[in-house]
C-alpha cells in the first residue's frame, strides 16, 4: 500500500521519536538529544542516540539508523504498512483509503505545490522589476537587505487583479490547481477568478521541509482592508499547524538548545539577522496547540516574545490558557516581554543584539505569567477579593493533565500565596501597616516595607539591594566565575554578556575582567595566566565561595557547563532587575502624596516583586543542587 507522504510526515510530526523509541530503550537526556543503550547489541556504554528535532535515531553500535517507522521495523520485525498501521493508531490518525478520489487528491496536492513554487518565482522576479520600487523601499525602512529578501524568498504581488493567475496559465497551470493552491479568488457570485494578492509585500511559508505550502502579504496600502493576509487553508496548508520559518530554525533550535516565538514575519526576520536564528512565528494567530507541540520538538521551554503593553500581556494569557492543558515534565513556555511601544524588529534597530539578548535572558517561566495574570484580575483591598484571587489560582491549575506536575503547581502557588496572605508576611508587614494606618487616610507610612525574614536572609534579596558593595562574593557571582575560568570555550559564547554584567563584588569584578582579557589574548593556561596577572588569591576566595557542581568542574561537559552558565547569568540579570523594582516600589509606597487605591496597588505590586524572588531563590537552590554528592543531577531550571 503507498501511504501519501503528508500523511506519513503528519505521523512524524505527531509522535516524538524518543517517545516511539522510550518505549524499548531506557533513555536519558543529553544534552539536546536521549541517549540509551543499543536495542540491538550487547553494550555497557550507551551508543544508541534519539534527536527529536531531526525525528531520527542513530545506533552507533549497530551501524543503524532511521526514522520512526524504521526503528518498529527493526525492533519489532515489522513490514512498512504494518509499522505505519500501528503508529497512525498511536498518533490518533485514520489510515487514508487508496480510493481513485483519494489518488486525485494527492495529485492536485502535488500540482498545488508546483504552482505555489512558480508564484515564488513570479513574486520574486516583480519585488526586482520596475513595479516593485515601493516595496523595495518598504524592505529597505525595515532593514531588510536584499540579502535577506533573497534567502527568506520576498517578492511583490502586483496591482493588477489577474497578474499572476495569467503568468501561470502562460506556464500550462490550470485555474482549478490555482484555486487549490489559494492563490485565486473564486466562487459562484465571481463571474472571473482574480489573484488573491495585490500590491502586497509577498512572504513564502514554508512546512518543515522547506517546500511553500502558502503565502502571507503585507499590505502597501495604508488604507488596505487587511494589513496582513494569508491563504487560505487548503490541502497544503492548515494555518494553526505551521510556524512561519519552521524548516530554517530546526537546525538553529537544536544547536541553541532554545526557540523563540515572536509576532510577525518581519520579526522573525529582523531576528535572524541578529543572529537568533531559532526563532519563529504563529502566522498571526494566537497560539494553537499543534504549534506548541511544534515549538516542543525544538525545545523544551519554548520561549514566547510578546510587546510589554496590555495588548501584548492579553496575548501572554491567551497562550497560558491554550498551554496549560498540555504541559507535563520537560514540556513548558517561558515569557519574555518586550520594552512597551516596540517590537523585536524595532529592538534589534534601535538597540541591537544585546538588547534582545538581555529580552530574552529575562524571559519568565509560566507559572510567574500566571500569577502575574490573576493577581493583576483585580484589587486585593477586602478579604472577599482576596479569597476570589486564591480561588482563581487553584482554579487555573485544573486543566493541568499531569498529576504531579499539578500537585507541584499548587504547593508553588500555596507558598506565594503564604507570602502575599500568611502569618509570616503579616507579621513582617505589622510595623509599616501600623504606620500607615498612624499615617490617617491618605497619609504616607513611616518606615518601609521589609521582606520575610526568611527572603531577607537569602542571597538573591540581600545581594546589593542597597546598591552598595556586597561584603562577599555572592554563590552565583562566584558560580558564573568558576564556570568561566574552568570552561575558557564558552567566554566566546557570552563574552558580551559577561562584559556588561553587573556584579556586586569587587573580587569578581576584577576576576571576571581579567578571564576576559586573558581569552582575547588567547592564554592556553587560563589559571596560570590569572597568577601571573596577580588574581590567583581571588580565585581561590571565589572557588571556596561556590557550592559543589558538577556542572562547574574542568572536567564537566562543555554542554553541561554551558547550560549551567547561561542558566546562572539569567538568574543573575533577573534578580539585579527584580531588586530595581523593589527599590521603585518601595519608593512609590512611601510617597507623601498617594491615593489610598494607588498605595494599595503599590504594596501589591511589591508583594508581588517579593514572591517572584523567593521563586528565584528556589531556582538558585536547584542550580546550587547540581553537585550533591549523590550524583543527582538536577534540571528543573
Amino acid at each position: 500500500m503507498r501511504f501519501p507522504p503528508a500523511f506519513l510526515e503528519e505521523i512524524k510530526a505527531r509522535l516524538p521519536m524518543s517517545q516511539v523509541a522510550g518505549r524499548r530503550v531506557r533513555l536519558k537526556k543529553q544534552g539536546r538529544e536521549w541517549r540509551g543503550l543499543s536495542p540491538f547489541t550487547s553494550e555497557k556504554t550507551p551508543s544508541f542516540y534519539v534527536n527529536d528535532q531531526k525525528m531520527r535515531w542513530f545506533d552507533f553500535s549497530a551501524g543503524k539508523n532511521g526514522n520512526i517507522f524504521d526503528f518498529l521495523m527493526e525492533t519489532e520485525g515489522l513490514s512498512f504498512p504494518e509499522s505505519v498501521e500501528r503508529l497512525a493508531g498511536e498518533a490518533g490518525l485514520a489510515l487514508p483509503k487508496q480510493t481513485r478520489e483519494e489518488e486525485e487528491r494527492e495529485r492536485k496536492r502535488a500540482g498545488a505545490g508546483e504552482a505555489l513554487e512558480m508564484a515564488a518565482a513570479f513574486f520574486e522576479a516583480r519585488l526586482q522589476g520596475a513595479e516593485g520600487a515601493r516595496a523595495r523601499g518598504y524592505l529597505a525602512d525595515r532593514a531588510l537587505t536584499p540579502a535577506l529578501q533573497t534567502e527568506f524568498r520576498l517578492g511583490y504581488a502586483p496591482r493588477d487583479r489577474h497578474a499572476l493567475r495569467d503568468h501561470l496559465a502562460g506556464k500550462g497551470v490550470d485555474l482549478d490547481t490555482m484555486i487549490e493552491a489559494g492563490l485565486l479568488i473564486h466562487g459562484e457570485d465571481i463571474p472571473v477568478a482574480y489573484d488573491r494578492f495585490r500590491d502586497r509585500i509577498m512572504f513564502p511559508i514554508c512546512d518543515a521541509r522547506g517546500r511553500i505550502i502558502a503565502f502571507g502579504g503585507r499590505a502597501l496600502e495604508k488604507d488596505a482592508q487587511a494589513k496582513y493576509l494569508n491563504s487560505p487553508e487548503t490541502s497544503l496548508f492548515h494555518k494553526g499547524a505551521c510556524l512561519y520559518n519552521h524548516h530554517r530554525a530546526r537546525l538553529a533550535a537544536h544547536k541553541s538548545d532554545r526557540v523563540i516565538a515572536v509576532e510577525g514575519y518581519v520579526d522573525v526576520i529582523a531576528m535572524h539577522a541578529a543572529g537568533f536564528a531559532e526563532t519563529v512565528a504563529p502566522l498571526g494567530t494566537a497560539l494553537t496547540p499543534d504549534q506548541c507541540e511544534l515549538l516542543w520538538r525544538m525545545a523544551e521551554e519554548p520561549i514566547l516574545c510578546f510587546d510589554g503593553d496590555r495588548a501584548g500581556r492579553k496575548a501572554a494569557f491567551r497562550a497560558i490558557e491554550t498551554a496549560l492543558p498540555l504541559i507535563g515534565p520537560g514540556r513548558s513556555l517561558r515569557f519574555a516581554f518586550l520594552p512597551e511601544g516596540q517590537d523585536p524588529d524595532d529592538l534589534v534597530r534601535s538597540a541591537g543584539a544585546a538588547a534582545i539578548e538581555e529580552v530574552v535572558a529575562a524571559a519568565r517561566p509560566l507559572v510567574d505569567v500566571l500569577w502575574t495574570r490573576e493577581l493583576e484580575a483585580q484589587s486585593l483591598d477586602t478579604p472577599e477579593r482576596r479569597a476570589a484571587f486564591e480561588r482563581r489560582i487553584y482554579d487555573a491549575l485544573r486543566p493541568i493533565p499531569d498529576e504531579a506536575l499539578r500537585r507541584l503547581y499548587r504547593e508553588e502557588m500555596a507558598g506565594r500565596l503564604s507570602t502575599l496572605f500568611g502569618r509570616d508576611r503579616a507579621r513582617a508587614e505589622a510595623p509599616t501597616r501600623r504606620a500607615f494606618d498612624r499615617g490617617g487616610r491618605g497619609g504616607a507610612p513611616r518606615g518601609p516595607l521589609t521582606a520575610s525574614p526568611a527572603l531577607a536572609r537569602s542571597p538573591l534579596f540581600s545581594a546589593n539591594r542597597a546598591g552598595g558593595p556586597a561584603p562577599a562574593p555572592s554563590p552565583r557571582e562566584a558560580l558564573i566565575l568558576l564556570l568561566i575560568v574552568n570552561h575558557p570555550s564558552l567566554i566566546a559564547e557570552q563574552a558580551e554578556a559577561l562584559a556588561e554584567l553587573e556584579l556586586d563584588h569587587a573580587d569578581t569584578a576584577r576576576l571576571r575582567d581579567g578571564v576576559l582579557a586573558a581569552a582575547a589574548e588567547h592564554a592556553e593556561d587560563m589559571r596560570r595566566e590569572l597568577e601571573r596577572r596577580g588574581l590567583g588569591k581571588s580565585l581561590r576566595d571565589i572557588e571556596a565561595r561556590t557550592p559543589p557542581n558538577w556542572c562547574a568542574a574542568p572536567d564537566a561537559s562543555p554542554l553541561d557547563a554551558g547550560h549551567a552558565l547561561r542558566q546562572a547569568l539569567a538568574l543573575h540579570r533577573r534578580a539585579r532587575a527584580l531588586h530595581r523594582e523593589m527599590r521603585a516600589a518601595e519608593a512609590a509606597v512611601a510617597a507623601d502624596d498617594l491615593a489610598d487605591d494607588d498605595r494599595e496597588r503599590n504594596f501589591a505590586r511589591l508583594r508581588d516583586i517579593q514572591a517572584q524572588l523567593s521563586a528565584l531563590e528556589g531556582a538558585e537552590a536547584a542550580i546550587e543542587g547540581f553537585g550533591e554528592p549523590s550524583g543527582r543531577q538536577t534540571r528543573s531550571v
